[in-house]
């Protein structure tokens, strides 16, 4: 069993910045790939970043330039770093060990003035 546990979410103003973290323990083996998503209301959930066991990282494209996904060993912290954030990015957060059915509970980012 794999349990994830996100914090650092809240509310911010446009323009701003916030550090999400995400505790990893349990199984975990080698240094797996990992990755954040995001789910804003009455959306479908939506991959954010993500990080493989080199340290590769991939983006989608409305993130690009703001978000920094990173990690904070093998095992986690994993973190994402959310600059320059807008209305639109408000959602739920969730960390995922990659294509796992393992999901933390999700995070509140509230991007508004």
């Amino acid at each position: 069993q794999v349990q994830l546990v996100e914090s650092g979410g809240g509310l911010v103003q446009p323009g701003g910045s916030l550090r999400l973290s995400c505790a990893c323990s349990g199984e975990i083996f080698g240094i797996p790939t990992m990755a954040w998503y995001r789910q804003a209301p009455g959306k479908e959930r939506e991959l954010v970043a993500v990080i493989d066991g080199r340290g590769s990282t991939n983006y989608v494209d409305f993130v690009k330039g703001r978000f920094t996904i990173s990690r904070g060993s093998a095992k986690g912290p994993l973190y994402l770093q959310m600059n320059s954030l807008k209305p639109e990015d408000t959602a739920v957060y969730f960390c995922n060990l990659y294509r796992t059915p393992y999901w933390g509970q999700g995070t509140q980012v509230t991007v508004s003035s």
